[in-house]
């Protein structure tokens, strides 16, 4: 068969892998200079591929059933076979999978090298404009030529990282597949707030909960980023979905920081704490927060020039509770430059589990972060397009 998988990323390159069978003609067609160009700045460059703890509860969809079926015990260890087989040996630290070299170009390398010994074809700089099937061949326009091939697999990934328009939704759409919108994930939240100023540039670990409509949605643990706008840190990347989909639907999204997660009863430790050092209230929290973040809390509450033994009961209240639940209401996000992956695609519900072919047109498979699956930080979103890849390339054997 031929066989053109549009999209030479992370499920693109593995799909195209596992579709040659010494028989088909694979050819993977990538519109950027280079493949792989995204797997090479993941993991801060050193490709955090995988989690030791896989389980569904840390990816996101519309479908959940989809998720379940799909992130099998046995496809993942199909996926860590694999990889051992092309030379990756895994480090693992606190469950992160990375390359020993602890370089993305060990695990962008091997597939790359991996496809040409199987026989796939990369081509580079060929951007995909239109697919359309005829008499049971499809038909592939790129640049200036066409290709034709018996089955498509579509891994052109999100709207995240590449600044250029991403065509793989129309393309899935010209064959009648509902998008879900589309929206940043893993990214950055912009807060309302005029104090932002006073905090940019601390880092601090924190618990950090997200409210929507006044409901505990999720919960995190980390160090949280505060920046000039709002809110930074893997703990916020991985509620920022939650955030963009709720704002969408017009719910009222509100991120609550725990600044000091390890002190049990807040208000007797600031009294103790006051008794025994008789301090001044902002030299009493700069040793527990910094000068920054006591100052930023203090001037938003009015409370700058106040003594810990002058404050009304109300006052300490107040006090504690900005530093065990600092509400920031959210607006929304950075954009999709920002963002390491997307919430929201293709709806999985048109797609074959099992194989990963549509459900509106045989012979097309769809894989990746295209589909409405996202996961959190820590290697999910490059294990599902691992998993979505290779099953669709095995499958287009099979079926």
């Amino acid at each position: 068969m031929d066989i053109v998988v549009v999209g030479g990323g992370a499920s693109g390159l593995i799909a195209g892998i596992f579709a040659c069978n010494g028989k088909n003609n694979v050819t993977v067609l990538e519109r950027n200079d280079k493949s792989g160009k995204k797997i090479l700045v993941t993991g801060n460059g050193r490709c955090n591929y995988w989690n030791e703890d896989f389980g569904n509860n840390h990816f996101y969809s519309n479908n959940s059933e989809f998720i379940k079926e799909v992130n099998t015990l046995d496809n993942q260890k199909e996926v860590l076979a694999f990889f051992k087989s092309i030379g990756i040996i895994p480090t693992i630290k606190d469950g992160y999978y990375y390359p020993m070299s602890r370089d993305a170009r060990s695990i962008r390398d091997a597939l790359i090298n991996t496809s040409f010994r199987r026989g796939s074809r990369i081509l580079v700089e060929a951007e995909v404009t239109n697919i359309k099937k005829e008499n049971d061949k499809f038909i592939i326009d790129y640049d200036d030529q066409t290709i034709t091939a018996d089955k498509v697999i579509i891994a052109t990934g999100s709207n995240s990282y590449f600044k250029k328009e991403n065509l793989g939704y129309k393309l899935c759409q010209n064959f009648g597949h509902t998008i879900i919108k589309v929206m940043p994930s893993l990214v950055q939240l912009i807060g309302k707030g005029d104090y932002f100023k006073y905090w940019a540039g601390v880092r601090n670990n924190s618990i950090v909960r997200i409210y929507v409509d006044g409901t505990l949605v999720k919960e995190e643990k980390g160090e949280v980023m505060l920046t000039d706008y709002g809110v930074s840190g893997i703990c916020v990347f991985n509620l920022s979905g939650i955030a963009n989909r709720a704002l969408n639907e017009g719910k009222k999204v509100e991120i609550g920081i725990n600044f000091l997660p390890e002190i049990n009863n807040m208000k007797e430790f600031l009294d103790e704490r006051y008794k025994e050092l008789n301090y001044e209230l902002g030299e009493l929290l700069d040793a527990l927060l910094g000068e920054k973040l006591t100052y930023a809390i203090l001037d938003k509450n009015h409370l700058i020039a106040y003594r810990w033994e002058n404050m009304t009961e109300e006052q300490k209240d107040l006090l504690v509770k900005e530093l065990i639940d600092f509400r920031l209401e959210i607006k929304g996000s950075k954009g999709f430059d920002s963002s390491q992956v997307c919430t929201g695609g293709v709806d999985t519900r048109e797609v074959d589990p099992k194989t990963f072919e549509s459900k509106k047109c045989k012979g097309l498979y769809i894989v990746g972060e295209l589909l409405d699956v996202d996961g959190d930080c820590g290697g999910y979103n490059l294990g599902f397009a691992w998993i979505s890849g290779m099953v669709a390339g095995k499958s287009v054997n099979n079926d």
